[in-house]
């Protein structure tokens, strides 16, 4: 069962901080205040209230199981990091959108977001065994960077092709990035995209349109 250590001004302050952090309702927890915390005199001896929260009711929801998963990874991953729900339903096709925030964002990425795309895998095989769904995760608006890049470099790739006349094989790519060629050319009159390869080794083709 999911347990937090929390701090607070008060002990109703830690709590209610705990529950935002798990996701949940107060009778879903079990509660052992460790020091109730005192005021002091003048701010001087003060201490905050410390207590240990236990989860005794599975969290229910996509949007709730993902929070917690993904949170408790940071914790056994040692990151400092938080994780931020774009939205608390998921869209019409059963996404729920994270969003990763904090000082080791550049560990989260990895090279090329391999690191990213690992731990999404991970994600989504943990609350699978929860939840229905599907999580999908970014760091600090990088894959939004990375396929405005993406598709930036599609275009200046499509206008090498239609003046040379000869097509352009690009370097490996994981599949969401093989995808974002495919759609920033789908409507483009003169070039057209294939995919070829097996695995990693996958890669796209910008062809002159027949």
């Amino acid at each position: 069962m999911e347990t937090l250590e929390v701090t607070g001004r008060s002990v109703e302050e830690a709590i209610e901080i705990a529950l935002n952090q798990l996701g949940a309702e107060r009778d879903q927890v079990a509660i052992d205040v460790l020091n109730p915390g005192r005021g002091g005199i003048l701010g001087f001896g003060a201490e905050p209230a410390r207590i240990k929260v236990t989860l005794t009711t599975p969290p229910t929801g996509l949007a709730n199981v993902a929070r917690i998963t993904i949170d408790n990874l940071l914790r056994l991953m040692k990151v400092t990091g938080s994780s931020n729900l774009k939205s608390q339903e998921p869209d019409e096709n059963g996404t729920i959108e994270v969003d990763l925030e904090g000082e080791d964002s550049g560990l989260l990425i990895g090279r090329k977001g391999e690191t990213l795309r690992a731990l999404q895998f991970v994600v989504n095989i943990l609350v699978s065994r929860q939840a229905e769904g599907r999580v999908v995760l970014d760091v600090e608006g990088y894959k939004d960077r990375q396929f405005a890049s993406l598709r930036a470099m599609a275009v200046r790739v499509a206008d090498r092709v239609v003046s040379s006349g000869r097509s352009v094989i690009l370097e490996p790519m994981a599949p969401s990035e093989r995808r974002a060629i495919h759609m920033a050319l789908s409507d483009h009159p003169s070039v057209e995209t294939s995919s070829s390869g097996i695995g990693p080794d996958r890669k796209v083709t910008v062809a002159p349109r027949e």
